[in-house]
């Protein structure tokens, strides 16, 4: 099961919130679409890794997409959010939204501890 993955310089992990820039094609013209959401798991090894990120949209509406790693596709991925969670898939999130609750926010941002005065 892998946790993390690397694009193009940019490492994320599961449970992070991240904006996905695909390229969509229309006619001869190519424009970029962001999709914002939260990754629900990662699989695969090598040139076959993939991640899915899950949004909700409009209507309280639940949108999943599946992307290989290495898609021509993918113009640039930026993360939102670092995420800490204790799965390796989110998929109880497909069930239960509220359960977001769960993914915490990574304490590795946090002050460390100043040692107890004497």
């Amino acid at each position: 099961m892998a946790l993390q993955a690397k694009i193009k310089d940019t490492s994320f992990n599961v449970g992070d919130k991240v904006r996905v820039f695909q390229k969509i094609q229309e006619g001869d013209k190519i424009r970029i679409q962001p999709f914002e959401g939260i990754v629900l798991g990662i699989r695969g090894e090598g040139e076959n890794k993939m991640f899915t990120v899950r949004k909700i949209a409009t209507g309280n509406i639940g949108v999943e997409r599946i992307w290989p790693l290495n898609s021509p596709w993918i113009e640039k991925i930026k993360v939102i959010r670092k995420g800490q969670v204790r799965r390796a898939k989110l998929y109880f999130l497909r069930e239960n939204p509220n359960k977001l609750r769960f993914v915490k926010e990574n304490e590795s941002r946090k002050a460390p501890r100043r040692p107890a005065a004497k």
